[in-house]
Order: structure tokens, then sequence, then C-alpha cells
């Protein structure tokens, strides 16, 4: 399980991420989460403040007997109770009775999962803002290089590559705010013990709960019920969304860097090997890597459903359920951004052959320009008719297209031979293509500028 790793994954930078999700850093979240609820519950008079003191003296990985504790493992079956035991021997006797005071395993376990996750999260967003700058300056520096727009897999009208790159860039700025709102509703700590209704905590139940979420610096659950999942399924949706932008980047890239249409390519560095038989192979690495872990993380959010469907106050089912997918969504999304960054900064665009393309049809993309001209004289629907019926001519007859067009009696009275030259450039019909890069590039830039103003810290 988990993300899907190729031979580029090894040359990309995690920011740190893989060691975020590794074990130790999981036991270390515990170690961290069972200190904060003894410090609460010892300002709180729940426990001795020495003890809490003590407790939160000791919380550090190092302390562990991972011996002991695989020892334990074999003995018990069960998956907390273990941790529980070595750390409580890693404290001297009096301050180890505190340990866990009137908190169940899930509470630490999916308090520990967010707090991680909280990190992580703050390493997506700075993935987005590097690619949101990468794509900024795709916009702006090919603002005005003419390509074909297509529809259905096929030769639309004229636009320009910066407007392509301005609609993938719009796209990841509301995929970036999505990110922002969701975090006051998953990056929560539970401390309610084993029905979520403070039982074994008692009055000072939720005064301890929200004395440790200001200590994690997150918000405390409302009702810390562990049959509550519909904030990681709307988690794992946004992640899904954000890799639904970058899997239509990557799916194009892969498409337009095919010989046949050689309109982009993707960054080489000399010495990368694409097969192990064919020594001319440069094969779209960072694409294909986002397209297949998309794929996968799209599937994550109907088990998601699933499982959080599960009747009655808690079901283990759904606890190891979500523990796997969450986790695997984060492993998912941090090899889909690590190649959407580099892909997005080194991708190299191939102008001279997009114009080349936009030409191939020799003025019938531009149609649609040509119709909108002679509306005006005759009106839209006599215009439309006439146009296909010279554009179809055409295409059926492989004639030229500016010759048929200047042979047709209608067209005759309304342009001359030099109008419809310059009609059929595509040069000239892009509508607002040129203005709507540069305003997104501007608008991204902003974004990022503020976020980096901020800190672009996590706020919940």
């Amino acid at each position: 399980m988990g993300a899907l790793y190729d031979s580029k994954s090894k040359t990309l930078d995690d920011k740190g991420i893989k060691n975020l999700l590794s074990p130790d850093a999981k036991y270390q979240a515990w170690l961290t989460v069972e200190a904060a609820l003894a410090k609460a519950q010892g300002e709180l008079g729940v426990i001795p403040v020495a003890a809490a003191t003590h407790i939160n003296e000791k919380a550090q990985i190092e302390n562990l007997d991972f011996v002991k504790m695989e020892e334990i493992y074999r003995k018990v079956g069960h998956g907390f109770v273990p941790f529980l035991k070595v750390f409580v021997a890693a404290c001297d006797e009096e301050s180890g009775k505190y340990i866990h005071f009137g908190a169940t395993t899930q509470n630490i376990q999916q308090t520990s999962q967010n707090l991680i996750a909280k990190q992580i999260h703050q390493k997506f967003k700075q993935f987005m803002l590097e690619i949101m700058e990468n794509l900024a300056n795709l916009a702006k520096d090919n603002a005005e290089t003419i390509m074909a727009g297509r529809t259905h897999g096929k030769h639309a009208i004229p636009i320009t590559y910066g407007y392509k790159a301005a609609v993938w860039l719009s796209e990841l700025m509301t995929s970036y705010e999505r990110l922002e709102e969701v975090e006051k509703r998953i990056f929560t700590t539970m401390m309610g013990g084993a029905i979520g209704a403070f039982n074994a905590a008692g009055e000072k139940g939720i005064a301890v709960q929200t004395r440790v979420a200001k200590i994690l610096q997150m918000p405390a659950m409302a009702i810390p019920s562990r049959n509550i999942n519909a904030p990681k399924i709307e988690y794992i949706n946004v992640l899904a969304l954000l890799a639904n932008n970058l899997h239509k980047i990557a799916e194009e890239v892969f498409q337009t860097s095919i010989e046949e249409f050689g309109e982009v390519s993707e960054g080489f560095t000399k010495g990368t090997i694409g097969s192990s038989t064919m020594p001319h192979k440069i094969n779209p690495k960072l694409s294909k890597g986002i397209i297949a872990n998309a794929q996968k993380l799209y599937s994550l959010t109907s088990v998601g459903y699933y499982s959080a469907a599960r009747p009655f106050e808690a079901d283990s089912t759904t606890n190891m359920l979500f523990d796997g997918i969450f986790t695997e969504a984060l492993e998912l999304m941090t090899e889909i951004l690590m190649r959407g960054e580099e892909l997005t900064r080194t991708l190299e665009i191939h102008r001279e052959r997009m114009y080349q393309n936009a030409n191939i049809n020799h003025g019938l993309d531009n149609s649609e320009f040509i119709m909108m001209k002679l509306a005006a004289e005759i009106g839209k629907d006599q215009a439309h008719e006439l146009v296909y019926e010279l554009a179809i001519e055409t295409e059926l007859s492989q004639k030229n297209y500016a010759d048929v067009l200047l042979h047709n009696e209608k067209i005759q009275q309304v342009f001359q031979k030099k109008e419809i030259e310059e009609l059929l450039k595509p040069e000239n019909y892009i509508g607002l293509s040129v203005q709507l890069a540069y305003d997104t590039a501007e608008a991204a830039y902003e974004l990022v500028a503020k976020a980096q103003k901020q800190g672009d810290e996590v706020h919940v």
C-alpha cells in the first residue's frame, strides 16, 4: 500500500514528509500528545503537577525500550498498550501511574495523526505555492505563444499557451483555498475517552481537552466522538481534487509530448535512461507518476464513505481503515506534489511546433472568426450556415480554405482577399488569451507573496 514509486522518486525533494510518516515520527507524536494530556491534567489538578512535569521530561523517543515493546506486542495483541507499558516503565513509579489517565487509544492515536498531518499539510501548501509560481511564470512567459485550442480531442479555435497555463493556475488557486478552508475541521484534538462523553475524565474533561488543544495548537472537537469521520473524508476529497488539478496537467503534457504533437517535453537530464532495451527512449516520467498516483488517490474517497457509516459509538474496523487510507492519501499526495513541482518548473515549451500545429488546418480553425465578421452583415444563423458549407467543402475536397472562401459570391461581397488572409491567421483570433494569462499570473504572484509573508501557517 501507499504511493507508487519509480526511479524518479529518488531524485525529488519531499521536504521531509517521508520522515514525518516514519514509525519514529508516529511514536514521538504519541509521546507528545500523552505529554500534552498530562500537562493539561496537572495544570487543572487532575493529576499531581510533579507527575505531569516528569511525564513531559520523559516524553522523548530515546526513552522507549523498543525491544521490550515488541515482546509485549506478541503477548497482548494490542496496537497501543505495549507503547503505554514501556512509556510507564520509562517514568518513575509514582509518575507512571498517571500516564494515559482517563484517555483511550484513539484519543492519542487520532490526535497524534492529526498533529503529524498538520505538519505535512503545511509542506503541501509550500509545494503548492511553488507550483503556482511555476505556472504563473509559464502563463506570463507564454502569454502570446500561439497554439491550437482543442475540444473533444480536435482543433477548435486558437488560444495561447499562457491562457492554458492560466486555466490550470486558476484551478490550483481554488484548491489552495480549499486546503486553507478545511484546516479548522481536520486538525483537531479529541480527549473524550472511550465513548467521547468524558466518562473517565469526569467534570474537568472538557477543560482538559480544551487545554490540550491549546498546548498542541489545534482546535478541540466539539463532541470528541470516535465515530465522527467526516472531516477525514473531506480532507481526502480535498486532496483528491488537488490531485485532479495536477493529473489534468500531467495528462496534457503526456499527450502533447508525443512526437506527433511535439509541443512540450519534460525537462531532461543527460544520463537519465528510459529503457533497458531502447537506447533512444526519453519518457515522461514525471507525468506518468502523477497520473498513476492520482488515480489511486481517487479510490480512497469511496472507501472512506462506506467505513464512516458504521453504527454505534466506535468500531475498530473504521479506525483501522481510516488510519490506513489517511496515511496513504498523504503519501500519494506527496508523490504527486513533488512531481508536479518539478514538472511545472522544468517543462520545455516548443513554440514553433505549437504555431505549426495551429496552422495545420490552413485557417479552418478560424471559421468562427469568419462567421462572426459575416454575421454583422447577414445575421448569425445565415453566417453559420454559409461558413459551415464552405468549411465542410474544404474538409471533403482537400481544397485550400482561403480559395474556397474567395470563390463564394457572398464572401466576395463582404471581404477582400487581404482581409480573408488576415482573418485566417491564428494569431489574429485568440480572444482575450493574453490578458487572461497576465491577469491570472499576477493574481497568483500576489497570492504566493501574501502566503510567504504570513509564513504559510496552518490556520486552525
